[in-house]
C-alpha cells in the first residue's frame, strides 16, 4: 500500500500522534520560540521549520507513491527519544529535551510508515536540528577561541595598513579607542545561520554526494572570514571616525552587509560546484 492510499483510507490516522506531540512538547516548543525571539544567535530558528516542511513537500510526488511497511526499527529511535526527553526534563537540560523532539519524530515516521518513507523524509527531519539552540556551555566553549582568532587576524590586517594597534586577548587597543570582540563578532552567530542556509542550498541545488558536503563545510571558514572582515573594517573605521563606528545602527548595518557578503560567497560556491557537476557530466 502506498502512502497516498493510507491517507485516503485513514485521513485522520495521524491526528492522535500530533495531539500527543502537542501535549508533550507544547511548553518546550514555546520556550524555544522565546529563545528565537529574544536571542539574535538563534533568530534563524523561525525559518528552519518552514524550510523543513518545504523540503518534505518537494518530495511529495515520491512520497505519495512510496510503499508503507511499518518497521520495528523505529522502536529504538522512539526509545532513544523518550530517554533524551526524560533526561532533559529531569536535569533541566534544554538542548537534550528539545533535540528529543526530532529523534521522536524520526522514530515515529520509521515505525508507522517504514524505511522507504523514512528515507525520503530523513533530511527534512534532520534539518530541524538547526532550530535547536546550542547549550550555553558549548556556545561559550566555541565562541572563546573564535574571538581570539578573529581578533588576531583582524589586528594583523590593521597593522599591515600602518595603523598603531595592540591586542590583548580579544581586546583591540588603539590610541583613541579600545574595541572588544564580543560573542556576536566571533563568527559563531553567523556560522549557525549560514550553515542552515548553506545546507538548504546544497539540498536544493546540488546532487547528492561530496559536493553537498563541501558546500556545508565551507560555511565554517566563510562565516569566520566574514566576521574577521567585519572586525577589521570596524577597527579601521573606528580609528578614523571614532567610537560611533563600533556601535549603534552603523555597526548593526555593517554586520548585515558582511552577512550578505558571506551568503553571496556561499551561493557563488554552490553555483560553481553545480557547474562543475554539469561539466563532469558533459565530459562523460
Amino acid at each position: 500500500m502506498t502512502l497516498a492510499a493510507v491517507f485516503r483510507q485513514h485521513p485522520l490516522h495521524f491526528v492522535p500522534v500530533l495531539a500527543m506531540f502537542g501535549v508533550v512538547y507544547h511548553a518546550i516548543i514555546m520556550r524555544m520560540v522565546g529563545d528565537w525571539s529574544f536571542d539574535p544567535n538563534y533568530s534563524h530558528g523561525f525559518l528552519v521549520p518552514c524550510l523543513s516542511a518545504w523540503f518534505a513537500w518537494r518530495r511529495w510526488p515520491q512520497l505519495r507513491e512510496a510503499g508503507v511497511a511499518p518497521s520495528l526499527w523505529g522502536l529504538p529511535l522512539l526509545g532513544l527519544g523518550l530517554v533524551l526527553l526524560l533526561f532533559g526534563s529531569v536535569t533541566m537540560e534544554l538542548f537534550t529535551s528539545r533535540a528529543s523532539l526530532v529523534v521522536l519524530l524520526a522514530g515515529t515516521i520509521l515505525y508507522l510508515y517504514g524505511t522507504e518513507v523514512f528515507r525520503l523524509l530523513r533530511f527534512p527531519v534532520a534539518y530541524l536540528l538547526f532550530m535547536v539552540p546550542l547549550p550555553y556551555t558549548v556556545y561559550d566553549a566555541l565562541a572563546l577561541p573564535l574571538k581570539g582568532m578573529v581578533s588576531a587576524v583582524a589586528t594583523g590586517g590593521i597593522r599591515l595598513m600602518g595603523l598603531p594597534v595592540l591586542r590583548e586577548g580579544n581586546v583591540i587597543i588603539f590610541p583613541n579607542i579600545t574595541l572588544e570582540v564580543v560573542d556576536a563578532c566571533s563568527g559563531l552567530r553567523s556560522l549557525m545561520s549560514l550553515a542552515a542556509l548553506g545546507t538548504a542550498f546544497a539540498f536544493l541545488f546540488l546532487p547528492a554526494g561530496w559536493r553537498r558536503w563541501v558546500l556545508v563545510l565551507a560555511t565554517v571558514p566563510i562565516a569566520v572570514a566574514a566576521n574577521t572582515l567585519r572586525v577589521f573594517v570596524t577597527g579601521v573605521l573606528s580609528w578614523y571616525m571614532g567610537a560611533g563606528a563600533a556601535s549603534g545602527f552603523f555597526h548593526e548595518f555593517e554586520g548585515m552587509v558582511v552577512f550578505a557578503v558571506a551568503m553571496a560567497f556561499t551561493g557563488g560556491l554552490g553555483i560553481a560546484l553545480g557547474r562543475f557537476h554539469q561539466d563532469q557530466g558533459e565530459k562523460e
